[in-house]
């Protein structure tokens, strides 16, 4: 193997360029060329490729976002997409690719694997930490900082007005933001999609923390059970005196430095990547397991089950009350 390729593809998530970085400069120090892809599948198919060197990748591990963006692709989709992005990179010579993204980003890598005999190793990057086969995905500890941080400032202000507030945070259907997030930052009720809740219980506690001198209430709230403005409708309806307010964090989730976590295993990632590939391996997922970096089959790992962490949901209860 000579030349491989790099590309981001789906939602943004701090750590990528660090992973980006990696790849480059450990395909460079073995002697390969290395190549980025612009725009995800889009610009392999749009022939949006420009060649990396040790300078391209300087002053980037500190950035969020990703410096080859990314974007999603209806035509890789269909076969004649895949058809045209693998001609692309016959035409560059690439043996080896390199996907930074989540589920949906692996599976055409799959594809274009299958159907086109390109080898094709998966890094985990999203920051809603629901791939199965990693305990963490990059970008997820950033956005937890970053929430932490917002639950922080909003408890600042909700304590001087004696306020209710919900803070609803991203993870699609995923409530380990919430979850971790709401740990941290002390929060009185997190409401996650793995766990059904009760409208009333919620009311009930802060009506408790109200008779026992509470000066705040910070309700962490996963996006992919309702939205803030939902939820507050909900507990005003029974709890109308309450003064209550609801934020939406939304994308500054996704941006921002990445924390020293999300760079040192992007950084071991990306590494492990051109590793598989100088071993002209394929169709693999790297993730990190038992604070070890591993990888798996990609039919094998996406099939794996993500065992959500409900003691930790449990412990969080406990200490809120």
């Amino acid at each position: 193997m000579k030349t491989i390729g790099v590309l981001t593809s789906g939602g943004d998530a701090p750590g990528m360029n660090a992973a980006i970085r990696a790849v480059v400069r450990c395909g460079i120090y073995n002697g390969l060329t290395v190549k980025g892809i612009m725009r995800g599948y889009q610009g392999l198919i749009d022939d949006e490729i420009e060649d990396m060197t040790l300078s391209s990748v300087g002053d980037i591990i500190q950035r969020g976002g990703t410096i080859l963006r990314t974007a999603r692709s209806a035509e890789f989709k269909t076969k004649e997409g895949r058809a045209k992005a693998a001609e692309v990179l016959k035409k560059h010579g690439i043996e080896g690719l390199v996907i930074i993204g989540g589920n949906g980003s692996f599976r055409g890598a799959q594809l274009l694997s299958n159907e086109h005999g390109v080898n094709t190793i998966g890094i985990p990057g999203t920051i809603d930490n629901d791939i199965p086969c990693t305990d963490y995905t990059i970008g997820f500890d950033t956005a937890c900082n970053t929430a932490i941080d917002a639950i922080n400032k909003i408890r600042d202000t909700a304590t001087s007005h004696e306020r209710a507030n919900i803070i609803e945070v991203m993870g699609r259907n995923a409530g380990y933001i919430a979850l971790y997030a709401g740990l941290a930052g002390g929060a009185e009720i997190i409401i996650i999609p793995e766990v059904k809740f009760d409208i009333d219980e919620v009311c009930d506690k802060i009506s408790y923390g109200i008779k026992r001198g509470k000066l705040h209430h910070i309700i962490v709230l996963a996006e992919g059970v309702m939205s803030g403005l939902e939820l507050s409708k909900m507990i005003q309806e029974r709890l109308p005196k309450l003064d209550l307010r609801h934020t939406t964090l939304g994308h500054i989730q996704r941006g921002g430095a990445p924390s020293v976590m999300d760079r040192i295993i992007a950084s071991q990632m990306g590494s492990r990547a051109v590793e598989l590939l100088l071993e002209n391996k394929s169709q693999r997922i790297i993730s990190i397991r038992n604070n070890q970096i591993v990888d798996d089959d990609i039919d094998t790992a996406l099939a794996m089950r993500k065992e959500f962490n409900f003691k930790l949901y449990e412990l969080s209860k406990i200490l809120s009350i």
